[in-house]
């Protein structure tokens, strides 16, 4: 395709005008209009010849607007729609759909837990929770624009003890069950990093640690009843002293759901100096010991 500035002079060799006008719609994006050459004026034998004098070329302004591309009126409703549907070991399987919004952070908000995650490219998002109360409502709580709200009813829950960790930003908290005397890196040395066949109980992680300030929640399950063994559970709060922690206080909160009553403690704690990068702090008696009992 020849380039503008050669377009340009040839017009003005033909007619600049006229030929600018063209250049410009089709740069524009207009339909094209191809120049018709002027008629051949077809004179009878028989006639005198035509005699054309004083010709006068002219060309419309042409509109150089260039046309802005579609937007979504801000104005416009952008759906979403929330599915809660409860699963074993009283989980809730949560379904989010929201097609006006991929890869949109989400706030997931359950009986005083909260994290934050994000809508993948197609605007969906499934994510199991584990369930907080018998009726469990969750609210979806999107960047911008309204939420929406889901119910599950959850009839097994009294079947479960279940301890929440929940935390805002990179504070690196995590949540640790040692089972029935179980020692650090043992069978029943239960956290987010050991295998979901080490313990009773299991821990999952909720939110995505990825995001800038991030929303994050660790939650320790556990059946009340049954199993081969019984006993004390010990649950550990623990940090590793980061470049992004040390010399600061940082802070979560606890919910303690135990035999169907939840308890909530707040927690702040003052981060050794950036010379203990690495290690790792233990709090052994914020959490109070579960007592699992056979059938």
């Amino acid at each position: 395709m020849i380039n503008k500035r050669t377009a340009m002079m040839g017009a003005a060799t033909l007619c600049s005008a006229l030929a600018i006008g063209l250049f410009m719609q089709k740069t524009a994006e207009h339909p094209q209009r191809g120049a018709s050459a002027p008629a051949a004026v077809s004179v009878a034998a028989d006639e005198a010849p035509l005699e054309i004098e004083a010709i006068s070329l002219t060309a419309a302004t042409p509109d150089t607007t260039v046309p802005e591309p579609a937007r979504q009126d801000p104005a416009a409703p952008c759906d979403m729609s929330v599915e809660a549907i409860a699963t074993p070991m009283a989980e809730v399987r949560l379904t989010v759909l929201s097609l006006c919004r991929p890869e949109e952070r989400l706030t997931i908000h359950h009986n005083g837990m909260m994290f934050s995650t994000r809508l993948d490219a197609t605007g969906a998002l499934t994510v199991q929770v584990p369930a907080l109360s018998e009726t469990a409502v969750f609210i979806v709580e999107p960047q911008n624009g309204r939420g929406a709200v889901a119910t599950a009813s959850v009839p097994d829950l009294d079947l479960v003890n279940r301890v929440v960790l929940q935390w805002g930003g990179n504070s690196g908290f995590e949540l640790h069950a040692r089972e029935f005397g179980a020692a650090y890196g043992s069978a029943g040395h239960v956290w987010r990093g050991s295998d979901l066949t080490s313990g009773r109980g299991s821990v999952v992680q909720l939110g995505d640690e990825n995001q800038l300030a991030p929303r994050l929640a660790e939650v320790y399950s556990v059946p009340r009843l049954g199993g081969s063994k019984t006993g004390a559970i010990d649950l550990t709060v623990e940090t590793e002293v980061t470049a992004i922690n040390c010399g600061r206080d940082i802070s979560a909160q606890t919910l303690e759901l135990r035999d169907g009553t939840l308890r909530t403690r707040d927690l702040t704690l003052a981060m050794p100096d950036c010379a203990a990068t690495g290690d790792f702090l233990v709090l052994n008696n914020l959490l109070e010991t579960l007592k699992i009992a056979g059938n």
